[in-house]
């Protein structure tokens, strides 16, 4: 129908989006999905209905970006991933073994070597060193460290590290991380990357060979920098967690290897007091200097006290001492071993850190260790025990500087 002058054209709106402006007669526009493929149902739902472009109009040819640089393409299958890829190529990798010793309850860490580190210092080289902590709980007293490399990207240490005290439990709720540090003499070492290993992936008695690329550090929101309410928050899930799991929850203070072992030449109970591992730091400096104490409960005559020397600024010490108590076998089955690590202060009184209980009233392993002692007589007996931060009731009177 021709129109007549004079006359106005009404046009729609999507008439008048889709007008070519080029000379010529009107035409629509073709959407740019006619030159691309489309995912169609299919004939089992998953298959593919490729569209095919006009014929009159050529598809576009758009080079990609990076061949326009002269770049190459990712190769098939290969992770398109800028901050993973990051991570892999600039903070490096580090080798190590892990062998849990059930046996001998430790956890033995071989750190063998890294590569390709991230260049951290002025001359693109870096000065590392590993440290370790076992979390949760990381502090001072579960941290070790390796020696530092200078000056290389690619640092061979091959150096053992132990922790002792390590218990099946641990093995099933613990995570050891793996963190590697630049060494800065002049000003605060610096994070290169990390890497987190759950325990419960280690199998008793089997060494697990590890070569994994560097992390970069999970930041975990400060108490002081959270708000007022998140605080609020934090707290109550806290004390929400304790009371899930019980209410005579009792804080963790360390772990102490005992050795017991009933003598019948010598007619009495021989008390070996190892060390400690993990002990909680009660000194500002983020150390203890720890002592242990023992007492046989009851004590009529108050005669049964031992005490160990002081390891100065320690949360690992070393005791290898022995008491022994002179007492029938039959006597010995109605005490109880008090085993008590205190923190000595000069000039005051002196800080509790933990204690366990050993004897026919004691729980799990406690008793166990006291029942075994009294069942096998002249074996040592060597078990660790957890330290928690229940005072027994005789020991309710906090020693003076000079107990």
């Amino acid at each position: 129908m021709r129109a007549r002058r004079g006359d106005r054209m009404t046009i729609n709106i999507q008439e008048h989006m889709a007008i070519n402006v080029c000379p010529g007669p009107i035409r629509p526009i073709r959407q740019i999905s006619d030159y691309f493929p489309r995912l169609g149902p299919g004939p089992e739902g998953g298959g593919r209905d490729f569209r095919e472009a006009p014929a009159r109009l050529a598809p576009l040819a758009l080079a990609p970006p990076a061949a326009l640089l002269g770049a190459t393409t990712p190769e098939d299958g290969a992770e398109v991933d800028s901050y993973d890829s990051d991570d892999t190529t600039a903070l490096g990798m580090l080798e190590f073994d892990l062998l849990y010793d059930q046996a001998s309850c430790t956890l033995h860490c071989s750190i063998l070597r890294a590569k390709g580190l991230k260049p951290m210092d002025f001359n693109g080289l870096a000065d590392p060193y590993v440290k370790l902590h076992l979390l949760p709980g990381a502090c001072k007293a579960n941290k070790l460290k390796t020696k530092t490399q200078r000056n290389t990207l690619n640092p061979v240490w091959n150096e053992d590290l132990t922790y002792s005290g390590i218990t099946d439990q641990d093995i099933t709720h613990k995570v050891l991380r793996i963190s590697v540090c630049d060494e800065d003499k002049l000003s605060h070492n610096e994070f290169i990357g990390e890497i987190r290993v759950p325990l419960r992936r280690l199998k008793p008695s089997q060494k697990k060979h590890f070569n994994i690329c560097l992390e970069r550090q999970v930041p975990l929101a400060s108490p002081s920098s959270m708000s007022a309410a998140l605080r609020g928050i934090s707290c109550y899930l806290k004390e929400l967690e304790q009371a899930e799991q019980g209410p005579g929850l009792l804080e963790e203070r360390g772990r102490i290897l005992l050795s017991l072992s009933y003598s019948s030449r010598r007619r009495g109970l021989l008390v070996g007091i190892v060390r400690c591992a993990h002990l909680a730091a009660m000194d500002v400096n983020g150390y203890s200097d720890p002592y242990v104490k023992t007492y046989l409960r009851p004590d009529v005559d108050k005669k049964s006290k031992h005490k160990t020397c002081v390891k100065k600024k320690t949360l690992n010490p070393e005791f290898n001492e022995d008491f022994f108590y002179e007492m029938e076998l039959s006597t010995l089955a109605t005490k109880t071993l008090e085993v008590t690590v205190w923190d000595y202060d000069i000039g005051k009184s002196n800080d509790f850190i933990g204690g366990v209980s050993l004897g026919p009233g004691a729980r799990g392993e406690a008793r166990k260790h006291w029942s075994d002692c009294l069942q096998q007589p002249d074996a040592a007996l060597e078990r660790w025990h957890t330290l928690t931060s229940e005072l027994p009731p005789a020991a309710g009177a906090l020693p003076s500087a000079s107990a």
